[in-house]
């Protein structure tokens, strides 16, 4: 009897606890787009159910066991396996399981499929796209990086830059759906690759744009033009050269005949530099040859070249050197307007025999001005000598005759400039000395008898009394070569003991004086 009633006891019991249903809390699954997604059912337990059955929004997608191959299968505990997740597997997923002794669990599950990062775009501004798709900008531009993204998940933005001298390196990085950053006064070297990179946070995926953006720039100077002489001297190398233009700028060599509008080009190429051979033949005196760059990066307006005009040489000095014997003397020649510069050189006699540099002959140079220095100068070395200019215009030399003398003649030299100095300043001081006499010559005495006459007093007589003179002075012609003739009437001058010792008688030394005079002629200009 006993038995019985535990046999129904425990039927009962099993009946109950088939009855009770198991409900967890709603789980969230999050996997990528192209992932494996497992959804959880019963994880009560190690209790393998009999019936799983896995519904979607109200519809059933999957109940049992699946086949080998599918994409949806149920797992031996009861999860649900999506393999290759689509955001069309998104969604909200019951779990219905059924336990041995007809017990049964359930289970809501959301799933949720993130994608991404997708939409990455960049935008880099002021620069121009080249066919190949790099951006061009110029050196000192203000440039703005911008890079923005779509993702419904977490993602992460950044900016990394890898130049020709740098790896690759971070710029900025931030979490959105854009980031942005600007470079002012950009320079040659922000010149390489710059890329954007979005990472999704939950899947871990990435993507990533690169952009290449050159900096075009042009050096400040002008291009550099040299010239180099031909070893034949009739040919010569014009060199133009601009090598910090990037990229290498159109290098035209042109040549000018006068006006503008007669420019003709040379030779034209895109190259760091460029040269041009001309021969004398196309060459002329005032010709005006000039290297032209052209390149993108020159604001409107803006020319740079450099030119220079074809000048003949010419050789400047004295013509003309005397030296002495046994002396060193050096001839010196002066050519500073040759372009292009001339090959100038000394040259010795008619031949024009090279002169080759030892302890006779020294050559030097200072800038423009060529030195020749004879040592120990004999009378082998009298002659001629050349200074012999050429660019590739033109030839000319100077002609320099050196005059070589012993010392006996410059002694006899010396001798008579001294005794031409002697006669002239002689002549000089008998000069002075007639014109400080010249009016004793013209009253006719002479230099002899200034001396003696230098005590008497000339003074001219006037009186009403014409016949006293008739009578003391005989008649005068009234010319004499020109000279006006007048009467004086000299008077002897007492000495001076006679005024000391007794004082003068009037009457008597009045008489005296008449007596005395005497006729003179005095003749004036």
């Amino acid at each position: 009897m006993k038995i019985v009633e535990t046999a129904a006891l425990l039927q009962l019991c099993l009946y109950a606890t088939a009855t009770v249903w198991a409900q967890s809390s709603t789980d969230t699954v999050t996997a990528a787009a192209g992932d494996t997604a497992i959804l959880p059912c019963y994880s009560t337990g190690n209790v393998t159910p009999s019936l799983t059955r896995w519904t979607k929004d109200g519809r059933e997608v999957l109940s049992g066991d699946s086949a080998a191959g599918q994409r949806l299968s149920v797992l031996p505990d009861g999860s649900l396996n999506i393999r290759a997740v689509s955001p069309e597997d998104e969604g909200s997923y019951l779990c219905s399981s059924t336990l041995p002794l007809h017990a049964s669990f359930r289970a809501e599950v959301q799933l949720r499929v993130v994608g991404g990062p997708e939409s990455l775009s960049t935008f880099i501004s002021p620069a121009k796209a080249l066919p190949n798709g790099t951006l061009v900008t110029y050196r000192g531009s203000t440039i703005f990086f911008n890079c923005s993204s779509s993702s419904n998940a977490s993602r992460q933005l950044s900016w990394a830059f890898r130049g020709a001298s740098s790896g690759n390196n971070s710029l900025v990085s931030s979490t959105g759906s854009w980031l942005h950053f600007s470079i002012e006064d950009i320079q040659p070297s922000a010149q390489g690759n710059y890329s954007c990179r979005s990472r999704n946070t939950v899947s871990h995926q990435t993507t990533n744009i690169s952009t290449q953006l050159l900096v075009y720039h042009v050096p400040d100077r002008h291009p550099e033009c040299l010239w180099k002489l031909a070893q034949d001297t009739y040919h010569v190398h014009f060199i133009c050269s601009w090598v910090d233009a990037y990229p290498p700028a159109n290098l035209s060599w042109v040549e000018s005949h006068g006006g503008p509008d007669e420019v003709y080009i040379l030779l034209s190429k895109v190259s760091p530099s460029l040269s041009v051979t001309l021969n004398r033949s196309v060459l002329f005196d005032g010709q005006t040859v000039a290297c032209v760059a052209k390149h993108e990066a020159l604001p409107p307006g803006t020319k740079k070249e450099c030119s220079f005009t074809i000048v003949p040489p010419f050789p400047e000095g004295e013509p003309l050197v005397t030296t002495l014997e046994e002396t060193n003397v050096t001839l010196t020649c002066t050519e500073k307007q040759s372009t292009p510069p001339a090959h100038t050189a000394w040259k010795r006699g008619l031949k024009q025999e090279d002169i080759i540099p030892g302890s006779k002959y020294i050559l030097s140079v200072d800038g423009p001005v060529f030195k020749l220095t004879i040592i120990n100068v004999g009378k082998d070395d009298e002659g001629i000598y050349f200074c012999r200019s050429e660019n590739p215009l033109t030839v000319r030399e100077l002609e320099v005759y050196l005059t070589v003398k012993t010392s006996s003649v410059y002694t006899g030299a010396i001798i008579g400039v001294f005794l031409a100095v002697l006669i002239v300043g002689s002549a000089i001081i008998i000069a002075k000395m007639l014109y400080s006499s010249r009016h004793r010559v013209c009253l006719g005495g002479g230099l002899g008898q200034a001396d003696q006459d230098r005590e008497d007093v000339v003074s001219l007589v006037e009186s009403d009394d014409e016949q006293i003179f008739q009578d003391t002075v005989p008649r005068l012609p009234p010319l004499t070569n020109g000279c006006n003739t007048t009467l004086v009437q000299i008077h002897g001058i007492p000495s001076s003991d006679q005024e000391d010792t007794e004082p003068p008688d009037t009457s008597s030394q009045q008489q005296d004086d008449v007596e005395k005079e005497e006729p003179v002629t005095l003749v004036t200009y």
